[in-house]
């Protein structure tokens, strides 16, 4: 769901075209948004519930049962809420949680919001995103501080790249397991990344620091699925060439 944490896996089906499964495919109304189920288009992430501005949302912990559509939502690791997504009752009892949990950030009752095939990402495209660790570790080294990758809700962490090479990869295919991916752009950071999302504290200022440090504000990229297939955990990354 936009806005809460990731859950793990260690494999996935990519489809050519699409989102990773159930990625952001709900998303907390905040205030009416004028959104309609039955003709989706992309809205600004303002609304929503979103890091940028809620940064209570980090101090959630979440497990999504796929099977089932349950979503259950943990506080300083005690269940505080539940439901199914695809129930009307179940949607109900985490919208009345939202309410409450977020009553001075709300501009009017929380809805929880869903679409056939449609995912409420930060751009229209359908994409998965990627971050590179020798990336991250550099970026360790200019804000003093160890930086949970967590922050930037990337689907795909890689390793064994140089720091920054995956800017590099802009309009390249790579392989990763059975699936190939085009690289269609760097993603540029807002304020969510400030939040750590372990504890909901807004601790750094990761856009400033690359801004002044990298001469950009970019970290990780986005990628379109190309050819599908399984992607597992420890699956080898293929450039162009190799």
């Amino acid at each position: 769901m936009k806005g809460l944490g990731p859950d793990a896996l260690d494999q996935t089906e990519l489809t050519p075209g699409e989102t990773i499964a159930h990625d952001r495919g709900w998303a907390i109304e905040n205030g009416r948004s004028g959104f309609d189920p039955e003709a989706p288009e992309h809205l600004p992430k303002i609304k929503f519930l979103m890091l940028m501005k809620n940064e209570r949302l980090a101090a959630l912990q979440t497990r999504f049962e796929e099977e089932t559509r349950t979503l259950t939502i943990f506080r300083h690791g005690k269940r505080v809420a539940g439901g199914r997504l695809d129930d009307p009752l179940g949607r109900q009892i985490l919208e009345q949680f939202f309410a409450g949990y977020m009553a001075g950030e709300l501009r009017g009752a929380p809805k929880i919001l869903r679409a056939e095939d449609f995912s409420f990402s930060d751009v229209p495209a359908k994409v998965v995103s990627i971050i590179n660790q020798a990336s991250l570790t550099d970026l360790e080294r200019v804000t003093h501080a160890p930086v949970d990758p967590d922050r930037f809700r990337a689907n795909l962490l890689i390793e064994g790249l140089k720091p920054w090479a995956e800017f590099v990869l802009v309009g390249q295919e790579i392989g990763i397991g059975e699936a190939r991916l085009k690289v269609i752009e760097p993603i540029q950071r807002c304020a969510a990344v400030n939040v750590d999302p372990q504890t909901g504290a807004r601790d750094m200022q990761i856009p400033r620091l690359l801004d002044q440090n990298f001469g950009h504000q970019d970290f990780g990229v986005y990628a379109e699925v190309v050819e599908g297939g399984t992607v597992r955990v420890g699956d080898r990354v293929e450039m162009a060439g190799e």
